[in-house]
């Protein structure tokens, strides 16, 4: 079939939230304003995530999976989300569903002008610890990357293959994703999402990783803008 987006899905630990994500994403395939496709990245998972990512995939033609050795984590999902895709567009979702399918479709609308477009939680579902930190975490991502973005760990996003592919991966760079498209020059935009409470399952982020985290990143980032090589073809002969 002739697709034109693959969402990746990472999985870690994610067995009774599954069957809604086949549901959800099933739906929204139909609905869906590009051919798409879902790719699991099953992270290491040492419940039975991995027999119910099978089950699902047998009986649907538009889902695949990749299953890691261990756990190495988000962004290493991620990375083998955007290494293993062959669309024109790659998508992101989280598993627990706290960010609707549905909202892909005003993501996609925007694609054409930019090349990467993310979600904005502007009315979130979380612990007060949870929404505080972040704040905290996004305010001095921010203040290093000056990306003008207001939530980049929001886990809705799309980006133009092309853009991802490039990316110079880094354990936390999930976190990056819009200043890593503006090192390539790219266009990139925030567009408000919805977001709800989590369903099912236990958060994988507690206060370290969202705060202390990526303070500790952002020196990396810093690091790679000032080694980071970006050059445009004039002509080939």
């Amino acid at each position: 079939m002739n697709y034109e987006l693959t969402i990746i899905v990472p999985v870690y630990n994610e067995e009774d939230n599954l069957q809604r994500v086949e549901k959800e994403l099933s739906s929204y395939i139909k609905i869906a304003t590009k051919k798409t496709k879902i790719l699991f990245v099953n992270d290491g998972s040492k419940d039975q995530s991995q027999a119910l990512i099978e089950k699902i995939c047998t009986k649907n033609p538009d889902f695949s999976y990749i299953l890691f050795e261990k756990n190495c984590g988000l962004t290493a999902a991620i990375k083998a989300g955007f290494d293993a895709v062959d669309t024109e567009l790659v998508g992101y979702i989280d598993s627990d569903l706290q960010t609707s399918p549905e909202d892909f479709n005003l993501l996609l609308a925007q694609i054409p002008e930019y090349d990467l477009v993310t979600g904005v939680r502007s009315n979130r579902k979380d612990s007060f610890v949870k929404n505080m930190s972040s704040t905290i975490a996004n305010g001095i991502r921010r203040a290093f990357t000056h990306d003008g973005m207001d939530d980049t760990g929001c886990p809705l996003k799309i980006i133009k293959t092309d853009y991802a592919k490039r990316i110079p991966m880094f354990r936390g760079l999930h976190r990056f994703l819009p200043a890593m498209i503006l090192l390539q020059n790219g266009k990139i935009k925030q567009i408000t999402v919805q977001h709800f409470p989590r369903m099912a399952g236990q958060a994988k982020f507690g206060l370290w990783n969202r705060l202390l985290g990526p303070l500790a990143d952002c020196f990396a980032y810093l690091w790679m803008k000032r080694k980071y090589i970006n050059y445009s073809v004039a002509k080939k002969g």
